[in-house]
C-alpha cells in the first residue's frame, strides 16, 4: 500500500487511499475525491465509512485489545524505531503527498516528515520506560505488614482524530504513543488528507505493527461522532477547532479525553528586542503552512517606541517570501486547504480595514492561495484579533505598558502558546507566570514546538498535553496490587524500649 501511494504521488495520478479495517485494506462506502487546492484537480480517492464498517472496526478493536496489550514493550519499541527509519527513508514521497493534498510547501512537508521520524523514535523510547511504583504503604500504621505495587496498563481501545494541517506528525503522536502504551487504535483521518494519513498507517504496518493494533476509517463529522460515542472506545485524542472539540466531548460522554484545540497566538516584542531578528522570525513562522497552525503567529504586539521599525522590517521580510507551487523547493507559502479558508483571510482583512486598520500587504487570493497579509493596528474587537484566522494573516499592534499587554493577550478565549522577544529575564519570568497559556517561547515567536516537550493549552485551547510521555499517561490506567500479610518493609508495629531506656554502663560512658 505504501509503495502504491507514493508512486501515485510521483506519477501525478489519483492516489487510492482506502480504509483499513480488521486487517484488510478496502471499503464499500461512497467514494470521495480530494481536490488538491493548488492543482485544482483530484489527487486522492477514498470511501466514507459505512455503519457496517464502523461496527466491524469497533468489534475488531474490542477483540484485539488484549492481544496488542500483551506485546512486550520492547517489541513495540522496536517496531516504532523501524517506523522512524522508514519515515526518513520515504521523506520526499510523503512530503509530496502533503503538497498535493494540502498545498503545503515541500520545505514544510519535509520538516513535518522529519518530525514524524523524531516522534516515532521518542515514542519508542517512552515504551521502554513504562513501569510502575512500589508504594510506601508501611509509612502508616494501617499499612504495616502489607506491600503494594502499581503498573501502567493499556486503556484498551483508543480513538485518534487528526486534523488536516499536520496530518502526518499529529497522527505519529497519537498513534505512536497509543501503540507504545499497548493499545489498539482507531484512526479517523481528516477528509482533506486521506492519502497522507493512509501512508503513515501503511508505513507502520510495513514496519511490523500488527494489524490488530490499528484501523483506519475515513469520513466527516458524522463518522467521528459515532466513533466518539462508541462504548468500545476508552480514550479519545482529538486535535481540531474549539467548536468541534466541544462536539467531541458531548458525543464522548464519560470517556477520557485529550483535546488540543484552537488558538490565536500572541507574540510580544519588547523595546529591548533585536527588531530585525524578531521581524524575520515572525514573518517566517506567521506564514509557514500558510498560517494553518494552532500556534501560528497571528497577533504581534510591539512596544510603541519600536513599532514603526518593526513594521518596516516585518513587511520587508514578508516581501521576500515566495508564494506559489508547493512542489517547488523554493516556495515558502503554498495554497491553503481550500478556497473558503483563503476567502476568510480576504474577508477578515477587509473587515479590519473598514474599521480603520491598514492592510499593508496581501488581502487578496488566487483560488485557495492567499497572499501573505499584514494588518496594522486593527481595533481590539476585529475578527483578526478576537478569533482564530488559521490562515496567511498576521496582525501587528502597538503597546505601551508590559503589564497591560499581558492583560491584552489574556483577554483571548484561547491560551495555547505565546512568544516573547526580550533580553530582560525578569520580563520572561513575569510573562511565564502571568500569561494564560500552556507554554511561553522566550526568544522566539509563538510558532515553535519540540515534539518531546509537553504541548497543550488552557481555556478554549483544550486540555491535556500532547507529547509522548504525557500521552502514554492518558492512554494507560494505573493498576494496583496489594499483598496483604506480605511485607518487604518489615511488620513490627511497636518498639521494645527497655534496652533503649536502660542506664549506661561505665564502659559505655567512657570517652
Amino acid at each position: 500500500m505504501l509503495d502504491s501511494l507514493l508512486k501515485a504521488g510521483l506519477d501525478a495520478t489519483v492516489a487510492e487511499a482506502p480504509p483499513h479495517i480488521a486487517g484488510q485494506w478496502g471499503g464499500d462506502g461512497p467514494a470521495v475525491i480530494r481536490t488538491g487546492p493548488y492543482l485544482r484537480r483530484g489527487v486522492s480517492r477514498t470511501s466514507t465509512a459505512t455503519g457496517e464498517e464502523m461496527a466491524r472496526a469497533l468489534a475488531y478493536a474490542r477483540s484485539s485489545a488484549r492481544t496488542v496489550g500483551g506485546l512486550a514493550p520492547a517489541l513495540r519499541a522496536d517496531i516504532l524505531e523501524r517506523a522512524s527509519r522508514a519515515a526518513t527513508a520515504h521523506r520526499e514521497g510523503l512530503a509530496r503527498l502533503l503538497a498535493l493534498e494540502l498545498g503545503k510547501p515541500a520545505k514544510d512537508g519535509l520538516g513535518e516528515i522529519d518530525r514524524v521520524a523524531d516522534t516515532f523514535a521518542v515514542c519508542a523510547s517512552e515504551a521502554r520506560h513504562i513501569g510502575g511504583e512500589t508504594l510506601p504503604v508501611a509509612g502508616w500504621a494501617r499499612g504495616v505488614g502489607n506491600t503494594a505495587f502499581t503498573y501502567r496498563a493499556p486503556a484498551g481501545v483508543a480513538l485518534a482524530i487528526t486534523p488536516f494541517n499536520a496530518p502526518a506528525n499529529l497522527l505519529a503522536h497519537k498513534l505512536g504513543a497509543s501503540f507504545a502504551a499497548g493499545n489498539t487504535t482507531l484512526v479517523k483521518a481528516p477528509p482533506q488528507a486521506p492519502a497522507a494519513t493512509a501512508a503513515i498507517v501503511a508505513l507502520l504496518l510495513e514496519s511490523g505493527m500488527p494489524p490488530q493494533a490499528v484501523q483506519l476509517l475515513h469520513g466527516g463529522a458524522e463518522v467521528g461522532a459515532l466513533l466518539c460515542a462508541a462504548d468500545e472506545v476508552a480514550v479519545i485524542s482529538f486535535t481540531g477547532s474549539a467548536a468541534t472539540g466541544r462536539a467531541v466531548a458531548r458525543a464522548a460522554g464519560a470517556k477520557r479525553l485529550v483535546l488540543e484545540l484552537g488558538g490565536n497566538a500572541a507574540t510580544i516584542v519588547c523595546e529591548d528586542a533585536d527588531i530585525g531578528q524578531a521581524a524575520r522570525e515572525c514573518a517566517r513562522t506567521g506564514y509557514s503552512n500558510s498560517g494553518q497552525s494552532c500556534v501560528s503567529v497571528q497577533r504581534v504586539y510591539v512596544h510603541r517606541s519600536r513599532y514603526g521599525a518593526f513594521l518596516d522590517a516585518f513587511t520587508a521580510a514578508v516581501d521576500t517570501l515566495k508564494v506559489g507551487d508547493p512542489l517547488d523547493p523554493a516556495t515558502d507559502v503554498g495554497a491553503m486547504v481550500d478556497e473558503e479558508a483563503a476567502e476568510r483571510v480576504v474577508r477578515w482583512s477587509a473587515e479590519a480595514a473598514a474599521a480603520g486598520a491598514r492592510v499593508l500587504r496581501g488581502g487578496t487570493r488566487d483560488g485557495a492561495t492567499a497572499r501573505p497579509t499584514v494588518v496594522a493596528e486593527p481595533p481590539p474587537d476585529a475578527s483578526v484579533v478576537v478569533h482564530e484566522v488559521f490562515g496567511a494573516l498576521v496582525a501587528v499592534l502597538p503597546y505601551d505598558d508590559f503589564a497591560a499587554v499581558i492583560d491584552t493577550c489574556n483577554s483571548s478565549p484561547y491560551g495555547l502558546q505565546a512568544g516573547l522577544f526580550t533580553r530582560d529575564m525578569g520580563r520572561i519570568i513575569t510573562a511565564w507566570r502571568e500569561l494564560d497559556t500552556g507554554a511561553l517561547i522566550a526568544g522566539g515567536s509563538s510558532n515553535y514546538r519540540l515534539d518531546h516537550v509537553p504541548f497543550g493549552g488552557v481555556k478554549d485551547s483544550g486540555f491535556g498535553r500532547e507529547t509522548p510521555r504525557s500521552m502514554i499517561d492518558d492512554y494507560t490506567v494505573v493498576k494496583t496490587l496489594l499483598l496483604r500479610g506480605l511485607s518487604v518493609w518489615g511488620d513490627t508495629t511497636a518498639l521494645d524500649t527497655t534496652a533503649v531506656n536502660a542506664p549506661l554502663t561505665d564502659r559505655e560512658t567512657d570517652v
